[in-house]
């Protein structure tokens, strides 16, 4: 059985390309899954049927680009520190 990783032909690429693909592979899974798992504990999360898993997925995902957009470093404080104000989540999706 031939296990295909890349579009790529041994004939078009070489180890460091194959390296800096699987990197920015993991960089995808540190920036998304890891952060949805520690910041809201995703993997516990006792949403499973239908949609739902999805549509939570979809709204941690928006809110965690919503707060990089603003430049946020510490997504859990960032968080905290939207929670306090009700208006400020809407305001930083640019809605009034």
């Amino acid at each position: 059985m031939e296990r295909v990783y890349t579009d790529l032909t041994a004939d078009q690429t070489d180890a460091t390309e194959i390296a800096r693909r699987v990197r920015d592979h993991w960089g995808i899974e540190n920036k998304i899954h890891h952060v949805r798992d520690t910041t809201y504990a995703e993997d516990a999360s006792r949403v499973r049927t239908g949609t739902a898993p999805r549509a939570m997925a979809s709204l941690r995902n928006l809110a965690i680009g919503a707060l990089r957009l603003t430049g946020c470093d510490n997504l859990a404080a960032g968080l905290r520190r939207h929670s306090r104000d009700t208006t400020r989540p809407l305001t930083t999706l640019g809605i009034t």
